[in-house]
């Protein structure tokens, strides 16, 4: 038998023995060495810091001398007809980026470089090409675009003094001009149009070609024409009695004015506008293909 004062001893040994493991099992729990979690080091993690600072500007530096090797030199030995290698190319770099930071980098920064630093450069990389390369194509350090209809073009007649516009839109690269004097309409042709730019808006030369039915005729722009005009245009009437409308709608749109032909009979004229600019570094070209239709009246 066992008698109280050795039970108590025993129950009081086990509780002490388990306080002593749940004191161990607390200690595991908590973070630190137990956890296999390295101490901090302060000195190393500067160096870290300075390393990717460092990774940082370089990647950048980088990004910015192929941007401008790409505008100055590459661009404009190249075709617009090939232009796809502007963009690939200065891309495609970014597998460089690790070498160089081989010959750059100092042994005590290298030791920091992962393949996550890698992945990070390749994107600074390249969203940063594409922001320089959106700069430097743009005004005022290039122009590749070349000027574009300012708000719509129009057919008016100048007969015996009488500007009139036709009623018709021109939205959908057609115009119908009803006509009732035996199915011809009288006077002057004029084809009237603005066109905008962002860097050189009167340095576009334009040509017009006219084709009805089998033949073409190749017509030049008049320079004078609208600046002689330009009070009469400004307050002439379309064919309903409504204001003519306003084809250059700010002052620096460049505007042109072309003599298609007199007196044309009813039928079809297509009518094609060819643009061109001397861009930076490019020759900037758009083209433009509408339709005058003269119908006759019916009585």
């Amino acid at each position: 038998m066992v008698d109280l004062q050795t039970a108590m001893a025993a129950a009081s040994a086990e509780r002490k023995q388990r306080s002593g493991a749940a004191s161990q099992e607390r200690k595991v729990r908590r973070s630190g060495a137990n956890l296999g979690i390295e101490a901090f080091d302060p000195v190393k993690h500067v160096k870290k810091e300075k390393a990717d600072t460092a990774s940082m500007w370089l990647v950048l530096a980088f990004a910015v001398a192929v941007s401008l090797a790409m505008r100055f030199i590459l661009m404009p030995n190249t075709s617009q007809e090939k232009s796809d290698i502007l963009y690939l190319m200065p891309l495609s770099a970014m597998i460089l980026i690790p070498q160089i930071h081989r010959m750059v980098m100092p042994k005590s920064f290298q030791e920091f470089y992962t393949k996550g630093t890698w992945v990070k450069a390749g994107f600074l990389h390249t969203f940063s090409f594409l922001a320089l390369a959106f700069l430097l194509v743009n005004p005022p350090f290039g122009d590749i675009v070349a000027p574009k209809l300012a708000n719509g073009w129009a057919i008016a007649t100048d007969d015996s003094g009488e500007l009139l516009f036709n009623e018709e839109s021109s939205k959908n690269g057609e115009i119908i001009w009803t006509v009732e004097n035996e199915g011809v309409l009288d006077g002057d042709i004029w084809l009237l149009f603005g066109l905008a730019d962002n860097v050189n808006s009167d340095g576009a030369n334009v040509v017009v070609e006219l084709t009805h039915q089998t033949n073409s005729t190749i017509i030049e722009s008049n320079a004078t024409y609208w600046s002689e005009n330009s009070d009469r245009i400004s307050t002439a009437n379309e064919t309903d009695n409504s204001s003519a409308p306003n084809l250059i709608p700010h002052s620096k749109d460049q505007a042109f004015a072309v003599q298609l032909g007199s007196d044309f009979s009813a039928g079809t004229y297509q009518i094609s506008v060819s643009i061109t600019e001397e861009g930076d570094p490019w020759t900037n070209t758009r083209e433009y293909d509408w339709t005058l239709v003269i119908i006759e009246a019916l009585e």
